[in-house]
């Protein structure tokens, strides 16, 4: 090879390196991801959007919620953003202004797998809210297992202000809070503040601005202590008795405690009660 042509292909290649660097530095960042002791974080990180749940956002949600589901060392997921500002603003009104039919449907298909994909996880979803959930952003504070939220956060369902009614959002609302305060929501667009949320029962807790992050860690280490695969057996049979009527739902939750004690992990916290010492889980499902 001349000295030419390796000059050439060194300056081709210190063209495409600078190339891929200027794509990186301009790829849009949704949201910030950490694993630690058990507990995935996902930080909502899209600050010029206000957090919204574009159709980006909501795959990247939908992605890291379900990444490695099967880990056994996963024992909760946390969703959050950065503190005191905005934990989501709803969906991205820029793409519902869109005459594109196809781009509607497939922003409140992937925003229903979302919440199945929260609803399905074998680990508990903890919403930790420290700021504006308005919208579909209340929708999936609403749809964690557990959610947690500072007293000056707020939350919404502002959409008929713009004429655009939140019926999704509405879903999970209305099977979470009393009726009457969810129609005042919906109707009127009225925020309300996390010392109400938690009063309406859409949060789980409200704790002073400062405290948010103990709160949830002392949610996360009390999940840690428990066997995974019996949390699992248990969300699952919570989710599925709730649309059943109260004989029937006693009936599954009969089969399920008997399943439940034929478990390894069954029997481990029973005998480590009565030897009284630490349960030594294996989080296996049988």
């Amino acid at each position: 090879m001349t000295i030419i042509s390796r000059f050439v292909i060194k300056n081709i290649f210190a063209f495409q390196t600078r190339c891929i660097a200027r794509t990186l530095s301009t790829e849009r960042k949704y949201v910030e991801t950490t694993e630690s002791n058990g507990v995935r974080t996902i930080r909502l990180s899209d600050s010029v959007s206000r957090n919204s749940l574009s159709l980006e956002m909501l795959k990247t949600l939908v992605r890291e919620i379900k990444k490695d589901e099967d880990n056994k060392e996963l024992r909760s997921i946390v969703l959050t953003s950065e503190p005191g500002k905005v934990f989501s603003a709803g969906h991205n009104l820029k793409e519902l202004t869109a005459t594109n039919a196809k781009l509607h449907k497939d922003v409140f298909e992937t925003c229903l797998e979302l919440m199945r994909a929260i609803s399905q996880s074998p680990v508990p979803v903890i919403a930790a809210v420290d700021g504006l959930a308005a919208a579909a952003g209340c929708q999936l504070v609403v749809a964690c297992d557990i959610a947690v939220c500072t007293e000056r956060s707020s939350f919404s369902t502002p959409g008929a202000n713009l004429g655009i009614f939140c019926s999704t959002p509405g879903i999970p609302l209305v099977r979470n809070v009393p009726r009457k305060n969810a129609m005042y929501m919906l109707f009127t667009g009225f925020s309300i503040s996390g010392r109400e949320a938690y009063e309406y029962g859409l949060v789980s807790k409200v704790v002073a601005n400062d405290n948010l992050d103990e709160e949830v860690r002392r949610i996360t280490d009390a999940i840690n202590t428990k066997s995974r695969s019996v949390m699992h057996l248990g969300k699952t049979f919570l989710y599925k008795q709730m649309n059943l009527d109260i004989s029937t739902a006693y009936d599954l939750g009969t089969e399920k405690m008997v399943d439940n004690l034929k478990m390894k992990d069954a029997q481990e916290g029973i005998q480590s009660f009565v030897e009284k010492r630490k349960p030594n889980w294996s989080h296996e499902n049988n």
